[in-house]
């Protein structure tokens, strides 16, 4: 299929200029862009609104209007697309947790973005509980009060508990607690918040997550790192709110 050029893309765009408003028409970004972006194109523009990673407002004609933010946002994927080689969906996680790029003053600011979350459990390997204590550092008797508080699942295999990948770096984080005095029982209370906010999840999502189609299925999975990705963010967020009221 062709793609649509800057001359012809403006018929779709809203007759006469836009006196006094900020926002831009899909031909006038495209153009913006286009200094920095020579391949960018409108039916490009329009593929990341359809990925849902921009949602420019629009008029009552149906015709896009895109803010200063939209257009630093398309910025941000673009190079991110360019530079780093990320893709949709690993981009659509650093949107969700707060890369807006282009803003001196956030630069400035700690980098208080969540972790990209990949919820692929290709490759993943399974560790023993000898393989646990001596890569974290802990004990047996701490890592069956990990289980007991249900922190740490291990799954049996024939005789023996295997540990997947995150169990193992659960328990290193909470070793490195417990040398602040922080006991396994201090620790239910992130095992609760972590349920609950899966519980959330799990009600926006659920019946894509169980599509038998796998395309679904799998775009449900990319929306759920995302998410997984946002609210890992928020919680941190809230975290440092509250803590900054600690150090006054």
């Amino acid at each position: 299929m062709e793609t649509p050029t800057l001359s012809t893309a403006t018929r779709s765009e809203p007759p006469g200029p836009l006196p006094g408003r900020k926002a831009l028409t899909i031909g006038a970004v495209c153009k913006l862009l286009a200094r920095e972006f020579p391949d960018i194109s409108i039916s490009k523009i329009r593929y990341l609104e359809d990925q849902k990673l921009v949602s420019p407002r629009r008029t009552q004609g149906g015709y896009r209007l895109y803010s200063q933010t939209d257009v630093t946002r398309l910025r941000t994927i673009l190079r991110l697309q360019r530079d780093e080689f990320l893709p949709l969906r690993v981009i659509r996680q650093e949107l969700a947790t707060g890369r807006a790029g282009g803003d001196p003053q956030a630069a400035a600011e700690p980098d208080q973005r969540g972790r990209r979350i990949s919820l692929d459990r290709a490759g993943e390997t399974a560790h023993t509980l000898a393989e646990i204590v001596d890569e974290t550092g802990t004990d047996e008797r701490l890592l069956r009060e990990l289980e007991e508080q249900g922190l740490v699942r291990g799954d049996k295999h024939g005789a023996e508990r295997r540990y997947d990948s995150i169990d193992r770096d659960i328990v290193r984080a909470v070793v490195e607690l417990t040398r602040y005095g922080v006991a396994p029982r201090n620790l239910r209370v992130f095992r609760t918040s972590a349920e609950r906010e899966a519980t959330l999840l799990e009600q926006v999502l659920g019946p894509t997550l169980r599509s038998r189609n796998r395309e679904r299925r799998k775009e449900a999975i990319e929306t759920l790192e995302s998410l997984a990705a946002l609210v890992s963010h928020l919680q941190n967020l809230l975290l440092v709110r509250d803590l900054r009221k600690l150090a006054g």
